[in-house]
């Protein structure tokens, strides 16, 4: 499992799973993406809100965030996880996050979900026990953060954070940006895989963001961290 984690809230983290998870999709993987960030929960709606294949885009029809299978699910064998090729497999949070052991649920879902599935963890932001506990679960990292001083600040520690935790970083991409200066690499102590560059209000219909996830998606792939994932 890729935790793919950041410094603070606004980093991209979400966007960056989400596009990422359907950039290996198109790849021909069968991808789960999974809400590891349980207080502030938002990447199953995200992924009903930019539905590209017909699918309902209003949380409130049948198909949206209500009606997601979440970690716990998944886990308990509730629902099965069968992810198929043509979009990922989204796990949103528990409904009742504190009743539940995190870690544990987190660890257990890579024996729950098919041999050879990509399995993309949305982090929650900081340094707080929460934040730790994908990373824990994880066996690599990758860290998404826009260029500004602040915000690579913050990454560099999320990524020292990881490396203690045992999920050293695969990788950084760079969100909102169209180059990467050779230093952020020797910042974050890790290669950078990507740029990602701003694609307003809706990026994940920006079809130059698609292409910089499909990138990223072929760049991770010739990882490590990819090793023994089955793409068509």
């Amino acid at each position: 499992m890729i935790a793919v984690a950041g410094g603070k809230g606004g980093s991209g983290k979400t966007t960056t799973t989400l596009g990422l998870a359907r950039a290996l999709s198109r790849r021909g993987a069968r991808t789960i993406a999974a809400d590891a960030d349980w207080d502030l929960p938002n990447l199953a709606r995200l992924a009903a809100e930019t539905a590209t294949d017909g699918g309902p885009a209003d949380p409130d029809l049948p198909g949206g965030p209500e009606d997601e299978t979440t970690v716990r699910d998944a886990v308990r064998g509730t629902v099965p996880v069968r992810p198929d090729r043509s979009e990922p497999t989204v796990l949103a949070a528990p409904d009742a996050p504190r009743s539940v052991d995190a870690f544990g649920a987190l660890a257990a879902l890579d024996g729950a979900t098919p041999d050879g599935a990509p399995v993309l963890l949305d982090c929650p932001a900081g340094a707080s026990a929460d934040a730790a506990a994908p990373l824990r679960a994880a066996a690599r990292a990758l860290i998404a953060t826009p260029l500004r001083r602040a915000a690579l600040r913050d990454a560099a520690k999320t990524a020292a954070i990881a490396r203690r935790l045992d999920c050293p970083p695969v990788g950084a991409v760079a969100v909102g940006e169209a180059s990467v200066p050779d230093s952020v690499a020797t910042l974050l102590g890790c290669p950078v895989l990507g740029a990602v560059p701003d694609g307003g209000a809706e990026p994940l219909s920006d079809p130059a963001v698609r292409s910089a996830y499909d990138e990223l998606a072929r760049r991770l792939g010739e990882t490590a961290a990819a090793d023994g994932w089955q793409i068509a």
